[in-house]
């Protein structure tokens, strides 16, 4: 058993009150981050006519921004950063994973999930392409029963 041969800093000596530590470094030098801003209604409205028609894909309130779901599965996140960008998380076929990395901007990986990928909305993004990728998304996530009923991009003609 190890035995201070002096009092241990972290207990106070009465062992009754805590001991109070003082910050070392002044709180004046944190700087508070700026507010996420709310997503405008448009781009959910848009996100959620095509995310709605899904079988059982559902739109919630999330920590940050508006998700759908399908069962307890994110098929799309879009919330606004700290650097005042909108940006929508999705999930995408891991064969693919390499491609969104290579592409750069407006598209990146997520630190997050070993699928997750995002894109930065903009007034240059093709909604046609995302639509795609949300479709693809939801078929990823949904259970085989509820994306068997998709008709996907690919599977089209």
């Amino acid at each position: 058993m190890l035995r201070y041969r002096t009092p241990c800093p972290l207990r106070s000596i009465d062992r009754k009150t805590p001991r109070r530590r003082e910050l070392s470094v002044p709180c004046g030098r944190f700087r508070a981050m700026p507010e996420r801003p709310p997503v405008p209604a448009e781009i959910i409205r848009r996100l959620g006519s095509l995310l709605g028609g899904f079988p059982d894909c559902q739109e919630e309130e999330a920590w940050a921004g508006v998700r759908w779901r399908v069962g307890g599965a994110t098929v799309a996140h879009v919330f606004g950063g700290e650097d005042q960008l909108f940006r929508i998380t999705f999930r995408a076929e891991p064969s693919e994973l390499m491609a969104f990395e290579r592409l750069g901007a407006p598209y990146f990986r997520a630190s997050w999930g070993e699928n997750v990928v995002g894109l930065v909305l903009g007034d240059d993004t093709d909604w046609d392409e995302l639509a795609e990728l949300l479709t693809d998304s939801y078929c990823l996530q949904a259970p085989p029963r509820l994306a068997d009923q998709v008709a996907r991009p690919d599977q089209a003609g």
